[in-house]
């Protein structure tokens, strides 16, 4: 899924396991996506705030509450599409 719109949510990092930045971003068509973000593989972005645009690239998964994206980073072992993250001019894989 490739997409864009606004930060709606910012939620606390998941630190369980491999870490992961966690954010909800409502699409210009009005519906929303949890951000699931590896910043073990990609690092953290910075200074994320409500309102602020940001576009991305990574997999869809759907649930119930519209469904999540992840996969917006590179693939260090080359089997799957890669993914990103831009926000603020700067592209984060």
């Amino acid at each position: 899924m490739r997409a864009s719109g606004f930060i709606k949510t910012i939620l606390p990092d998941d630190v369980q396991g491999a870490k992961h930045q966690r954010f909800v971003v409502q699409l210009t068509n009005h519906k929303t996506v949890l951000v699931i973000h590896n910043i073990d593989i990609s690092g953290k972005i910075g200074q994320l705030k409500v309102g602020a645009k940001i576009s991305f690239q990574g997999e869809f998964i759907w649930n119930n509450r519209g469904g999540m994206v992840h996969w917006t980073h590179k693939d260090p072992h080359g089997k799957h599409s890669d993914g990103w993250i831009k926000y603020q001019g700067k592209i984060y894989q």
